[in-house]
């Protein structure tokens, strides 16, 4: 399977490596930046030779070209919707990083146009792929937890003004959006797969409190209600002083109840399940970062939905509900008032530009 990265920031080297560990094609890279992909070479510190990795400034260049089969898209967010679209139109496999878009629209012509070229897209929410996670999904699937109650994800995580001074995308509404729609948007897509999918109704408060060089909220707290009557919180922020604390899944039921730690749900801290269950509490994953290590398992999952012809496990309907709940928090945010789901008018992260006042460098 002919592979090509488009994006060669921050987490690219994961997608290098989940291509590679694969077994897949890898024949090209896209950056406007040369250096970037040195960069993400030298991060990914894998055992080949890429020089002659082909390399290009231009995503539809490559794409025409270099014909590959299968594209994953690691660009800054505000342009993941332009380039998922690009390679869709050719026909083109895609796997988009989070959040697939960041607008409702583009994720709605991104469903549509994926449908009508016979394309397979997947959204990179490899969280899904944790072990610990799947230790709950499955305890969900098995009816473990009995009648689902509530559940919160809580997201308490460190970014200071170096962060934000590596790319000059980061913290604005058009390009990136604040702490929820970037470092909390997994968490949120993991409480909704959790405790039912279908949402009726969110509340929400975002400010930015500590980051007065970014637009965006840097804290964000959300209620959100489910069709299933099932109710949940959220938390996301990068205002921990100097390191990244935790993130923070917990599901409670008429049965069961657990909770997933460590910084990116990566630990069962508490399973409490029928007896005859295997207990995994202090089951704990080892990674190397927040990303944990799903982008290997998650990209070996899509290229068999390619190969049969099924839809991935993390497939782009996941990807738009996780953006329409962020979405969502910050209009209920600007308004001060609930708002309705599913979301009937388009909505953009940019539709929140100058909620803070804040001036941008």
């Amino acid at each position: 399977m002919k592979y090509a990265l488009i994006g060669c920031g921050r987490v690219s080297p994961n997608h290098l490596k989940a291509a590679n560990a694969n077994g897949f094609d890898i024949v090209a890279v896209c950056d406007t930046d040369n250096s970037h992909i040195d960069d993400m070479l030298d991060r990914a510190a894998l055992d080949r030779d890429f020089s002659d990795l082909h390399r290009y400034a231009d995503w539809n260049e490559m794409l025409d070209t270099e014909k590959p089969d299968l594209v994953s898209i690691a660009l800054p967010s505000g342009l993941h919707a332009q380039a998922a679209l690009d390679c869709i139109r050719r026909g083109i496999h895609t796997l988009i990083e989070k959040p697939m878009a960041m607008r409702l629209s583009d994720a709605d012509k991104i469903i549509e146009e994926a449908k009508n070229h016979n394309v397979t897209v997947g959204v990179c929410h490899q969280n899904r792929f944790n072990i610990a996670v799947q230790e709950m999904r499955k305890a969900i699937d098995a009816g473990w937890f009995g009648q689902l109650s509530h559940g919160a994800i809580t997201v308490r995580w460190c970014r200071g003004k170096d962060y934000y001074d590596q790319a000059d995308w980061r913290g604005k509404w058009a390009s990136d959006g604040g702490t929820l729609m970037n470092q909390c948007i997994h968490g949120i897509d993991l409480l909704r797969w959790m405790l039912g999918g279908e949402l009726k109704e969110v509340f929400g408060f975002t400010e930015r409190r500590q980051h007065p060089y970014i637009e965006a909220e840097d804290i964000g707290v959300a209620v959100l209600k489910f069709a299933n009557g099932a109710v949940a919180t959220v938390e996301g922020t990068v205002n921990c002083a100097e390191r990244n604390l935790e993130e923070h899944l917990s599901v409670f039921g008429t049965t069961g109840m657990c909770k997933l730690g460590g910084t990116s749900a990566n630990t069962v801290e508490v399973w409490q399940m029928p007896h005859a269950l295997e207990d995994v509490s202090g089951l704990i994953e080892q990674t190397e970062n927040v990303y944990g290590n799903g982008h290997t398992s998650l990209f070996r999952d899509f290229a068999e939905a390619v190969r049969d012809g099924r839809k991935p496990y993390v497939d782009a309907e996941a990807g738009r509900s996780a953006l329409e709940t962020v979405l969502a928090i910050y209009k209920s945010a600007a308004e001060g008032k609930p708002v309705t789901l599913p979301m009937t008018e388009d909505c953009a992260s940019e539709d929140f530009a100058g909620r803070f006042d804040v001036l941008t460098k």
